[in-house]
């Protein structure tokens, strides 16, 4: 779970309320992803048309789906921590309950970013499967224990369950990993490509966010050719607006060691391109143009 160390933790203070507040909110959360859960796998129309309406543009929708799998990531990697406290409690029912809610985060997850990517690699829904296995298992095992008070049952489930729990993080951590490098693949290439500049301003603010979600986000975001595109944005006078936001981005992703090797990669090649340029002036300058002697 070593990507769940770089998600975001100053929204800890949102959970800092009474206990019969948190009782309220997790309840509320449990039924409204229970009831999420049913109504996004049940289709609204058969009609494939008819879902054009719920389309969003490309930026847009990148915003909306990192902004969402960061929010979720954060709340089911806090629930695991919880569940992984009240079991060293032997807390069972509350166990149970926290499994119950952490199941349907997950899933809920998994629906609401694929509505908003439409595709999905064939390693995101292996991952995406294995993850609601190990969920249902999850569920499964801490409800047996909720059944019994056999101490040596408990004890013997209690390893169950902390190996499921295990293979739970290491599962959802794997598949947070890819989404996110998909995501900053999208951000990047949308630099490359596009030639909106609100689209790309946009683009580089979700990069400098993430670049400051923490060390291993940032560098996440530097291994995935941001800095090279950053850097190109910095080169290009019909792109002056965008210098300060770029440099910025450039600066916070390059206070990692990968974002350093690759604005080095970036410099060295440029420095090329200009060693290039200016010999071929200088052999103009000395032969002619050699359009000059053109019959």
């Amino acid at each position: 779970m070593d990507i769940l160390s770089a998600l975001p933790v100053h929204r800890m203070n949102l959970m800092q309320v009474d206990s019969v507040q948190r009782w309220m909110d997790d309840l509320l959360l449990m039924t409204e992803c229970e009831c999420m859960c049913i109504l996004q796998s049940k289709p609204i129309s058969v009609d494939d048309d008819s879902q054009t309406d719920l389309m969003f543009p490309s930026q847009e929708s990148t915003q909306n789906s990192l902004e969402m799998l960061l929010r979720r990531a954060w709340i089911i990697s806090t629930e695991l921590t919880k569940i992984v406290q009240k079991l060293e409690k032997n807390r069972w029912k509350r166990v149970h309950s926290m499994s119950i809610r952490t199941n349907c985060h997950v899933r809920s997850m998994i629906i609401e970013y694929n509505m908003f990517s439409r595709t999905s690699t064939d390693q995101m829904q292996e991952d995406e499967t294995l993850l609601m296995e190990k969920c249902s298992q999850l569920t499964d095992i801490t409800e047996r224990c909720t059944q019994t008070s056999d101490e040596d049952a408990l004890a013997a489930m209690k390893v169950s369950i902390n190996e499921v729990l295990t293979a739970v993080g290491q599962s959802f951590s794997q598949l947070i990993n890819l989404a996110l490098i998909r995501e900053v693949k999208g951000l990047v290439e949308e630099l490359e490509t596009c030639e909106n500049i609100y689209s790309m301003n946009s683009a580089i603010h979700s990069l400098y966010s993430l670049s400051q979600e923490g060390a291993r986000l940032c560098r996440l975001v530097a291994q995935e050719g941001s800095v090279v595109a950053l850097f190109k944005i910095c080169r290009q006078d019909r792109f002056k607006c965008l210098y300060p936001s770029a440099l910025r981005t450039l600066a916070s992703v390059c206070s990692v060691e990968e974002g350093i090797h690759q604005l080095e990669k970036s410099c060295n090649g440029v420095a090329h391109e200009s060693d290039k340029t200016h010999r071929k002036k200088a052999l103009i300058s000395d032969c002619g143009d050699p359009r000059d002697h053109e019959i």
